[in-house]
């Protein structure tokens, strides 16, 4: 593709180091309880830590606001990914004969979760940690033997139902004899585990209702958005983004659909591309700008074998500290996800950009976005190519203006820290103001 960020990116960069400072400085000179008691988190990624998608993007914004605040954190995950500079990482040996892990399930997850056991085991032995921080099922499990074994307290950080991910994946069937035994598997962790966060309200009420979870060990903490990182296209960005267009290939007179996310059947990949092209025999002057990984080339042949190959960009994996600029060109975001479980955190990113947002009528889509979201009945192309249009052919700089108010208001990483804090506190019987 031949981007190279302009100084828009570096600019950004220098306005999180300058506001890190700031607040670190604010919390010093408070000589409050946090300053002097911080946590020594042990956080459990059971992924390619960093990657460009979801469940990634949560475990870096918890980890940053946490150190933002003082709080002393290891983060262990798997050998692959991105590493993230300030963050302290401990990867798992490599497996030699599967080096390239890929996005979902896979029963290679095994090996990669055996080796991240024992290499969480040795890094609690090393540290003490006050709490360990687990995301995700798999970590949960590892955090609940070595939570027993050393006596450390475990939170839960909870993404989605286990059996429900890999249904979504087509991993598992609920015919397979093995869907029993993993449900099973997945209600012992959720009830055996002291505290659970939750990415959404609906997350919630799944634990209560599906797995009879007691509703006063979960703690819903939203997926959290940077608004300093994200936020909407200015009048002197014109040229950097005409420039950008340019390169990717895009008409200067197009209206822009952005979409930033992976790319599977469950993220509803598919129905986007079958709704853009009932879009663009209404309106030719759309493009659909298609930023994620993986299978980008088997969805950028099945755009072109629907006749919507010229009107779609596909670009691949997109560094996250380039998103933004991404982002900046749409007129539209869309977010087609089908899952009912997991949540949907590019919603907030959308949000923060002051984006009108397209969004299938899911319960985790209603509560990020509220009335101001622009619904399509679910699993439906048809419904969202008409949602596409009635967002592409109105004026909707209130609703815009609402949505990045609301990002603003209640997604923000320090309010996600004050839950994790409180849950903190809880499980390790100390003050929960230790913000």
């Amino acid at each position: 593709m031949g981007y190279n960020p302009h100084g828009l990116s570096r600019q950004i960069v220098g306005y999180r180091a300058a506001s890190t400072i700031i607040e670190l400085g604010c919390s010093l000179s408070k000589g409050d309880e946090s300053a002097v008691q911080p946590y020594k988190i042990l956080m459990i990624a059971p992924t390619s830590f960093f990657s460009d998608y979801g469940c990634s993007v949560r475990i870096l914004e918890e980890a940053r606001v946490l150190q933002r605040l003082g709080h002393d954190l290891v983060v262990c995950t798997y050998r692959n990914g991105q590493d993230v500079p300030g963050l302290h990482i401990r990867r798992t040996p490599s497996i030699p004969f599967r080096e390239h892990y890929e996005v979902g399930s896979s029963l290679h997850k095994v090996g990669f979760d055996f080796l991240l056991f024992w290499t969480v085991l040795r890094s609690a032995l090393r540290r003490r940690p006050d709490v360990i921080h687990a995301h995700m099922h798999e970590g949960a499990l590892i955090g609940l033997v070595v939570s027993r074994l050393l006596r450390i307290p475990l939170v839960f950080d909870l993404q989605g139902s286990l059996t429900g991910e890999m249904l979504d994946h087509r991993f598992l069937h609920k015919d397979s004899i093995f869907y029993q035994p993993l449900r099973w598997l997945e209600r012992t962790i959720n009830q055996r585990s002291p505290l659970i966060l939750t990415s959404s309200a609906n997350a919630r009420d799944m634990l209560v209702d599906e797995f009879d979870c007691c509703s006063d060990r979960i703690q819903p903490v939203p997926d959290c958005v940077d608004t300093s990182f994200f936020y909407p296209a200015l009048e002197e960005e014109r040229a950097e983004m005409a420039v950008l267009r340019a390169n990717l290939g895009i008409p200067q007179g197009a209206q822009i659909v952005v979409y930033l996310g992976l790319l599977a059947h469950y993220q509803g990949t598919d129905l986007l591309i079958q709704a853009a092209k009932r879009v663009v025999t209404q309106r030719d002057d759309v493009h659909f700008l298609i930023m994620g990984f993986p299978a980008v080339e088997h969805y950028r042949e099945l755009a072109h074998e629907m006749g919507v190959g010229r009107f779609t960009t596909f670009t691949g994996k997109v560094p996250y500290e380039h998103a933004r600029d991404f982002l900046a060109m749409g007129k539209v975001a869309v977010a087609p996800k089908l899952s009912a479980t997991e949540g949907c955190g590019k919603i907030l990113n959308y949000m923060a950009m002051g984006l009108p947002v397209v969004s299938f009528d899911t319960p985790v889509s209603r509560e990020y976005l509220g009335a101001q979201g622009i619904y399509a009945r679910p699993g439906d192309p048809d419904s969202l190519a008409q949602a596409l249009l009635v967002a592409l052919n109105g004026d909707h700089h209130a609703r815009a203006a609402q949505l990045r108010e609301t990002a603003t208001r209640c997604y923000s990483s320090e309010q996600a820290a004050g839950a994790i804090l409180q849950a903190y506190g809880a499980v390790c019987h100390r003050p929960a103001s230790v913000l």
